[in-house]
């Protein structure tokens, strides 16, 4: 395959249960957005060659419908999302950091905590 025939695509699609309650902010823009963290059990491949068993991914919704939807979740709810991958940059303390996130466009509750 030649380099241009290579379908390039940033998809990322997860299922795993809501770490605790998403966080609404205003940004100073006046922009608001919604965040939640998803926690994710790795593959048994991926546990035979770590002790870590999950990971944990920063998930955030830009759209009004998607910030209602996460609005309605609680922690440990089982949710199907899909979105992209981006990095963000910022300065902590005058270092500069770096950190990957999901930007959502759809999420869909799976099962609901007891």
């Amino acid at each position: 395959m030649e380099p241009a025939d290579i379908p390039y695509e940033n998809a990322v699609r997860l299922c795993g249960r809501v770490a605790r309650e998403p966080v609404e902010r205003t940004l100073p823009s006046g922009d608001t957005l919604s965040t939640m963290r998803v926690i994710v059990r790795r593959s048994k491949r991926a546990r035979r060659r770590s002790r870590i068993t999950v990971d944990a991914f920063e998930c955030v919704a830009w759209t009004t419908r998607l910030q209602r939807a996460l609005a309605r979740l609680g922690p440990d709810d089982v949710v199907v999302i899909e979105g992209e991958l981006r990095r963000r940059f910022r300065r902590v303390a005058g270092a500069p950091v770096s950190r990957i996130e999901i930007e959502l466009s759809a999420c869909r509750t799976v099962e609901r905590a007891s």
